[in-house]
């Protein structure tokens, strides 16, 4: 690992650190999808590991969500390359863990970051932290969330989420269900090792069985959503109207749909 890694991983005893560090914004491209789902494997194989942190060195950033150059001009195959990665791989690394997760939001988390947080375990959140899913403005959808969203806050306040694709703040996540707690700014990094520390505590074998079985438990058919999320927002992405507004959004200009 090199400072130019857009992805640091670091373990301080039995706690790992995954961490997000792609300046401005930390826009997710396929390396980076790739990194962050190498880093989980990694945290999966190590059996010192007993808790995983996912978090952001870019300050009042968590993740913009995907980066454009994936989508603009590309196509299907080329735009599913990268949705296999987000989708299927990070969620099939996180499943496969064996550890808990914790997602230590600071600062902004929209469309992508936003698949990146709640594929943990646990998602903890900066009081100046904010929400959403943007991705209907540009033209395209927030697929993956579709299937999971609903389950969570329920299906008319999912839909207004997902439809308007309005910022909403880190306390209005917490009453959502979003997030699980909210903290102060300058407490969140201390709050995840906290949280991972407790973890670390109990018995390794147990919590790996039985994180397993809370895993099948809850899978609900997920993977097969999973897979559907993929053909629904390559689908959308390739159409006329998605790439006018991906090159309206890049232009900064008012997309002619």
């Amino acid at each position: 690992m090199t400072s130019d890694d857009p992805v640091a991983y670091e373990r301080a005893g039995n706690i790992v650190r995954i961490t997000l560090r792609r300046p401005p914004v930390n826009a997710l491209s396929l390396e980076v999808i790739r990194a962050v789902v190498a880093a989980l494997r990694r945290a999966a194989e190590d059996s010192e590991a007993r808790a995983v942190v996912l978090a952001s060195a870019i300050p009042k950033r968590f993740s913009a969500g995907l980066d454009l150059d994936i989508l603009l001009g590309k196509s299907g195959a080329q735009i599913r390359e990268f949705l296999q990665a987000l989708y299927i791989d990070l969620y099939d690394a996180q499943y496969g863990l064996g550890k808990p997760s914790i997602a230590a939001v600071g600062g902004a988390a929209r469309g992508g970051g936003m698949t990146m947080a709640v594929s943990c375990d646990v998602v903890l959140a900066s009081e100046s932290a904010t929400f959403g899913y943007p991705e209907i403005d540009v033209g395209v959808i927030p697929a993956i969330h579709y299937a999971h969203l609903p389950r969570i806050v329920g299906r008319h306040r999912a839909f207004e989420l997902l439809f308007t694709g309005r910022v909403f703040s880190a306390a209005q996540a917490r009453e959502l269900g979003v997030v699980n707690r909210v903290v102060g700014d300058a407490e969140l990094g201390a709050e995840g090792e906290r949280l991972a520390a407790q973890f670390a505590a109990k018995s390794a074998a147990v919590l790996r069985m039985g994180r397993a079985a809370f895993m099948r438990q809850i899978d609900l058919d997920y993977r097969r959503s999973i897979a559907s999320a993929v053909d629904d927002f390559c689908n959308v992405a390739t159409s006329d109207e998605a790439q006018e507004g991906l090159r309206a959004f890049v232009e900064k200009r008012a997309p002619n749909w």
